[in-house]
This record gives structure tokens, sequence and C-alpha cells, in this order.
């Protein structure tokens, strides 16, 4: 991740449960208190609802993008 907002709203997200409650049910609340441009709001949003709010061990991103994905 290149943005500062975007690295921070993820932070937040993930570190403070209010604020991942309040992402869950009203995103652009959340999205609305960071300096994010439309890409970044676009690809956020995007990813959420192909995915929801996700972990790095979770499986709905592990069959998004499967085991294998990054193998050369």
């Amino acid at each position: 991740m290149k943005s500062q907002a975007l690295q921070e709203l993820v932070k937040k997200i993930f570190s403070d449960e209010k604020t991942k409650l309040q992402f869950m049910s009203n995103p652009d609340s959340v999205l609305s208190q960071f300096a994010l441009t439309e890409q970044e709001k676009k690809a956020v949003m995007t990813t959420h609802a192909k995915l929801g709010l996700v972990t790095s061990n979770s499986q709905q991103l592990e069959a998004t993008f499967g085991p294998t994905a990054y193998w050369h």
C-alpha cells in the first residue's frame, strides 16, 4: 500500500472494534474520516463488497485468490 491514509484506515479498522463495526454497518461514514482518493475508496468498497471484512488467514480470501495464486 502506498497511501498513508489507506494504511491508517486498514490499521484503524482492524485495531478498533468500534470502527470495525461502524465500517461493517456504514462504510462511507468511516471512509469519510480519511483522506482517501476516489480510486482508493472505490478499491476498498469493491474489495469489501466482494469479500467482506477479511483477515490474511480468512477462508474468503483464500477461496478468492487460491493457495497458489502467486506461485510462478
